[in-house]
């Protein structure tokens, strides 16, 4: 493994961790200023500010419980991409129970002044059974 994929590696275990911990301040040094989310279903959520924004939101009504296995991690240069296979729950602070989320991502990060960073995310994550 080379020093880069150990970097984006670490960012993405650090991406985990903060998600499950609930601490949106946390991510902003993990992505650039124009990142761009996809969501099957949803309009492009573009930007650093309105992802945190969009998630601070979210944590104040749930926490997530998110894991992810990479399965291709490729770097050329300065742009590197990864293919995971990623399991989510978003789960209501109410206890309401909440379905498993879980599928392919396709991610894009850049190199810059300060390391690499999350640029692109195109999830294609779909509700599961309990058995899926």
């Amino acid at each position: 493994m080379t020093e880069d994929e150990a970097q984006i590696r670490n960012l993405i275990a650090q991406w985990h961790a903060a998600t499950n911990n609930g601490d949106a301040n946390a991510l902003p040094p993990l992505m650039t200023e124009d990142v761009i989310f996809l969501v099957a279903g949803q309009p492009p959520m573009r930007g650093r500010d309105a992802f945190v924004q969009a998630l601070k939101d979210l944590f104040a009504t749930h926490r997530v419980e998110s894991a992810g296995v990479i399965q291709e991690l490729e770097v050329s240069g300065d742009l590197a991409w990864c293919r995971s296979k990623l399991d989510v729950r978003v789960l209501p602070r109410d206890g309401r129970p909440a379905p498993r989320r879980a599928g392919s991502v396709l991610s894009v990060f850049r190199r810059g002044r300060d390391g690499w960073q999350l640029a692109r995310d195109a999830n294609l994550l779909t509700v599961q059974d309990e058995a899926g």
